[in-house]
């Protein structure tokens, strides 16, 4: 089995000029784009689970729920860390979504606790909070640390808020909190700057540098066993009229570079990241 395996879903990712071998799937894109019906995603991982890597490239961060089948290869239990600008912890209907994947790895025996990083949005903050799985934070069994540097003062001590000024020190704290374990860490590119990665949803904070100083934090303590990289901009197609419905509703109008150079910045960020998280 390789190492390293690129999933194409979408086109996200020119496959000539990726350095690992890839896996046509284009046929399932439309099917699991942002969301999909449970018979849907077990049909898809049945017809995918034996030919996985242990790291996977795959597309846009609409696809973020296929996070949750890919964990269910670990043989090991382990600590699952997202770097993403949204919580993905929505525990509303549809149950395969790319907006509430961590509640379906929280259901898998093997997964210790969920740590998620960097969130920029409004879901982790009232009244949007109340749609999130409150209950797994309240236990420990997830945490989630959104950015507050723009928030209220008093938003400032919500559990879990970080700032520009401290994110490092609270990271290095959590990290340490498990030193010697087995981690799987999944990286949705929204999680950073506008300039640095061009995706299909809101940018986040965190430049390619944070980045590169959390993975080696995380690989100088723990087992980095496996992961995944998702989160570059496509054109969306759908194969359902509700899911294209719920998809356009959800998504921000943004403006965008034009393809070459957005394919020039994703790739700038996948060759700085990918090593450091596979190697």
């Amino acid at each position: 089995m390789p190492a390293a395996l690129h999933i194409d879903l979408d086109r996200a990712w020119n496959r000539d000029e990726l350095p690992f071998q890839s896996l046509d799937a284009i046929e399932w894109g439309p099917q699991l784009r942002f969301s999909a019906p449970p018979r849907v995603i077990e049909r898809f991982h049945r017809e995918y689970a034996t030919h996985l890597a242990p790291f996977l490239l795959y597309g846009s961060g609409d696809f973020h729920h296929l996070t949750a089948l890919w964990l269910r290869r670990l043989s090991r239990p382990a600590v699952v860390i997202s770097f993403d600008d949204h919580p993905d912890w929505d525990i509303r209907p549809p149950k395969w979504c790319c907006g509430g994947w961590v509640n379906r790895a929280l259901e898998l025996s093997n997964v210790q606790r969920v740590g998620i990083w960097g969130c920029g949005n409004f879901e982790c903050w009232w009244p949007r909070q109340l749609f999130g799985n409150r209950r797994a934070e309240r236990t420990g069994l997830l945490e989630v640390h959104p950015w507050a540097d723009e928030r209220p003062v008093k938003d400032r001590q919500r559990r879990g808020a970080i700032l520009r000024e401290n994110w490092r020190e609270h990271f290095e704290l959590f990290v340490n909190n498990f030193r010697g374990a087995e981690v799987y860490v999944t990286i949705d590119l929204d999680c950073l700057c506008a300039n640095e990665a061009v995706t299909n949803w809101e940018s986040g904070r965190f430049t390619i540098v944070d980045l590169e100083w959390a993975l080696a934090k995380l690989r100088d303590a723990c087992r980095i066993v496996a992961g995944d990289i998702c989160g570059a901009f496509s054109k969306p197609t759908y194969a359902r009229w509700k899911q294209r419905l719920a998809s356009e509703m959800d998504h921000p109008n943004l403006s965008r570079p034009g393809p070459e150079q957005t394919r020039e910045i994703n790739y700038s960020a996948l060759k700085k990241l990918w090593p450091l998280l596979a190697e």
